[in-house]
């Protein structure tokens, strides 16, 4: 799901990448994606996958927004009785990788431009007609754009973008370590006491 830049910041705030790990049942994303549009956010991109747990899936989240904006956002959402965790995915400590599959134009003549194009970003022919090539590539946002930068003077018949799913490097982190009762207990008031205001 591509969209625009988040309302709440200027069109010069950074890209963030925000992981949730949410309890796998219905109506889970329609809650988290109206959250996110209540506190102004547009989402530029959002997957939702399977994990380890059967209980759990995650969804990563990519938006636009200061760091005041996103720490706001991170409080509203951990208070969602669905989340189980939340937190933000910096480039430097995560793996972020995009899917995309673009079917370009393609004749005799311009079949060996295509096919220098795709072994230079080490992209994969996954489909062949007279009339027409299918690339996939796999690659950090930066590598699929610059990809795409490369097929400006060709005709793009179809494009399909995943948008960013991503893990943290290295060992299991701490807020992946607590039970959810735990997380759930943190996240939520005491019975008799009111949520902090926005």
């Amino acid at each position: 799901m591509q969209q625009n830049q988040n309302k709440t910041a200027p069109s010069a705030a950074p890209r963030r990448v925000i992981s949730l790990l949410v309890d796998n049942q219905n109506g889970v994303l329609a809650r988290v994606s109206s959250l996110f549009c209540r506190r102004g956010f547009n989402i530029d991109s959002l997957t939702v996958s399977a994990t380890n747990d059967p209980a759990v899936s995650r969804i990563t989240v990519t938006l636009h927004g200061s760091d005041a904006a996103i720490n706001q956002l991170i409080l509203q959402t951990e208070r969602l009785e669905v989340t189980r965790q939340v937190f933000e995915l910096t480039p430097e400590k995560s793996l972020q990788r995009e899917l995309l599959l673009i079917k370009v134009a393609c004749s005799s003549a311009t079949r060996a431009e295509l096919r220098e194009i795709a072994s230079i970003y080490k992209a994969k022919i996954i489909d062949l007609s007279p009339d027409s090539m299918v690339l996939e590539l796999t690659g950090k946002p930066e590598k699929v754009a610059a990809f795409l930068k490369m097929f400006e003077g060709y005709e793009i018949l179809e494009l399909c973008r995943t948008g960013v799913t991503a893990l943290e490097r290295g060992g299991k982190h701490p807020h992946m370590q607590k039970p959810p009762q735990e997380v759930r207990a943190a996240q939520l008031p005491l019975p008799g006491t009111a949520c902090p205001k926005p």
